[in-house]
């Protein structure tokens, strides 16, 4: 695996990720998800808005990145901060 560069930040990223899904998951079985409509013009369900918002961070992460001088930690502020909205109001 050496080839792929693992670098403690990429290996918890993809932990992380990995734990959200999991949880997410477990969530599911516990207490199945009902669509419903929010603020997005579409009827979603738990796992769709988590997509979805993961979806936004990738681009959220690289309009930060690309266009402005900001911190990375920064575009990661923003996107949990959506991710918490997108998730409860979505």
């Amino acid at each position: 695996m050496e080839w792929m560069v693992w670098t403690l930040p990429t290996a918890l990223f993809f932990t992380a990720i990995a734990a959200m899904l999991a949880g997410m998951t477990v969530w599911e079985v516990i207490s199945p998800t009902v669509e419903r409509r929010g603020f997005l013009p579409i009827a979603t369900t738990r796992g769709d808005r988590f997509f979805i918002s993961l979806l936004s961070a990738a681009y959220i992460h690289l309009i930060i990145i690309g266009f402005t001088p900001l911190s990375v930690w920064v575009a990661l502020g923003i996107s949990v901060l959506w991710m918490l909205i997108l998730m409860r109001w979505g």
